[in-house]
C-alpha cells in the first residue's frame, strides 16, 4: 500500500479539505491510504471519517509556535514513518519549507497543491512569498492547481504546474426535490420565500459584509427574500451584529457546517458569493451541480462556469448585484451531470489523475 502524507493546518469542512476528502473516499484503500498532519489541537470537522477509513492523523505544533520544535516534529513524523510521499496544501510559497523537512526526512515525491489565487496579505508577505518561489522548485516534485489564477499565483509564470479540478461525485451532487423541502422546513422558510444561498466561512476573504449590503437592498423591496449563510468563522459575530444593525434578524437564517450540502443548494434559489479572491471554489462548482444559478465576483477565475449558470460582477455597485441576483432567479433546475463530464469534473476522472501525479512511482 502507498500513503500519502498531506500536510495542512487542520481537516475542517474548508475549500481544500472539502477536495482531499472528495478524493479520499474514492481511493482504492486496499492500494493507496491518505494520513494528514495538521496543527490544532481540537477535534476537525472530518476526524472522524478520516481514522474510520483507516487514515491516521498527526498533530504537531504550528510554525507561529516555534519553527524549531515544528521542524523537529514534521521530520520525526516523515522519517519514523517512512512517508515518500507528501502533498503540502498551501497558496504561499512559504510551504517549500516544509518540503524541505521532508526531503531531508526521506520522502522521494514531493508535492504542492495551491489552495489560492491570494493571501490577502501585505506587501511584505506578498514579496516574501514571490521569494520563497524560488526556494519552493528546489524541493517541489510536482505542481497541482484547481486553475489557472491558483497556480500563477502559488508557482509563478512559466511553470509546469498540473490542473486538477474541484471534481464532484455526480451520484450525490444534483438537485434533490425532497432535499429541497426538508432543509427549507428545518430553515422555516415557506414555499413563496425567495432563499437567497451562501456557504462559506465567516473570514474577510467572503466578503460578508457586502452579500448583506447586497440581500439588504433585496429584502427592502419585497420581504419574501430570506439569506441562508452555511459556514462558521472567526467574523460570525460582527456579521450577525451588522444583520441586527439593518434589522434583518428575521430574514437571515444560521445554519452553521453541513454535511447535506447537496440538500442545502437544492434548498436555495441562486447562490451569491462575492468573495474578494478564490482558486476555485468548490461552493460554485458544487451550486452548479445542482443546476442553482450564481451571481459572483469577477474575482474569481472564470474556469468556475462550467454551465453557463454563472454570472460575474465586479464589487462596487449594490444595486448591480441586486438587480443581478432578480433578474436569474426562476426557471427550472438544469441537469448539468453531461457538461460536468464533459469538462472533468466528475470525481472519478480527477481521482486517476490525482493517483497519477501523486503515486509517481
Amino acid at each position: 500500500m502507498k500513503r500519502v502524507l498531506c500536510i495542512l493546518s487542520n481537516m475542517n469542512a474548508g475549500g481544500a479539505e472539502t477536495f482531499l476528502m472528495k478524493i479520499y473516499r474514492q481511493l482504492d484503500k486496499n492500494m493507496y491510504q491518505m494520513d494528514f498532519c495538521i496543527n490544532v489541537k481540537e477535534p476537525c470537522f472530518y476526524e472522524e471519517e478520516i481514522l474510520q477509513k483507516g487514515g491516521k492523523i498527526y498533530r504537531i505544533p504550528s510554525k507561529s509556535e516555534g519553527l524549531r520544535v515544528f521542524a523537529d516534529k514534521l521530520y520525526n513524523v516523515v522519517k519514523l514513518n517512512n512517508y515518500k510521499y507528501i502533498l503540502r496544501i498551501t497558496s504561499n510559497a512559504a510551504g517549500f519549507f516544509d518540503l524541505k523537512i521532508a526531503k531531508k526526512a526521506g520522502a522521494k515525491v514531493c508535492c504542492a497543491r495551491s489552495s489560492n489565487s491570494s493571501d490577502g496579505g501585505s506587501w511584505k508577505a506578498v514579496l516574501i512569498h514571490r521569494i520563497s518561489r524560488f526556494l519552493f522548485d528546489k524541493y517541489l516534485d510536482v505542481r497541482i492547481a484547481p486553475s489557472e489564477l491558483a497556480a500563477m499565483y502559488t508557482f509563478g509564470k512559466r511553470k509546469k504546474v498540473n490542473i486538477l479540478h474541484n471534481a464532484i461525485d455526480l451520484g450525490t451532487y444534483h438537485y434533490n426535490a425532497e432535499g429541497r423541502m426538508k432543509v427549507r422546513k428545518e430553515c422555516g422558510f415557506i414555499d413563496s420565500d425567495i432563499v437567497v444561498g451562501h456557504v462559506g466561512r465567516f473570514m474577510t476573504q467572503k466578503n460578508h459584509s457586502f452579500l448583506l449590503d447586497v440581500f439588504y437592498y433585496l429584502h427592502k423591496e419585497n420581504p419574501k427574500y430570506k439569506l441562508l449563510l452555511i459556514g462558521k468563522g472567526e467574523l460570525e459575530e460582527t456579521i450577525k451584529k451588522k444583520i441586527n444593525d439593518l434589522k434583518l434578524n428575521n430574514a437571515v437564517v444560521f445554519a452553521g457546517v453541513r454535511n447535506d450540502i447537496p440538500y442545502v443548494m437544492s434548498a436555495m434559489d441562486i447562490f451569491v458569493f462575492p468573495s474578494l479572491y478564490e482558486g476555485m471554489p468548490n461552493t460554485v462548482i458544487e451550486a452548479q451541480a445542482t443546476g442553482l444559478p450564481c451571481v459572483i465576483a469577477d474575482t474569481i477565475t472564470r474556469e468556475a462556469n462550467i454551465t453557463n449558470l454563472v454570472t460575474y460582477l465586479p464589487l462596487r455597485d449594490v444595486k448591480e448585484w441586486a438587480d443581478t441576483v432578480k433578474n436569474n432567479i426562476g426557471g427550472p433546475r438544469l441537469d448539468t451531470e453531461g457538461l460536468f463530464r464533459e469538462n472533468k469534473y466528475d470525481i472519478e476522472s480527477q481521482t486517476d489523475e490525482f493517483i497519477r501525479l501523486v503515486f509517481p512511482n
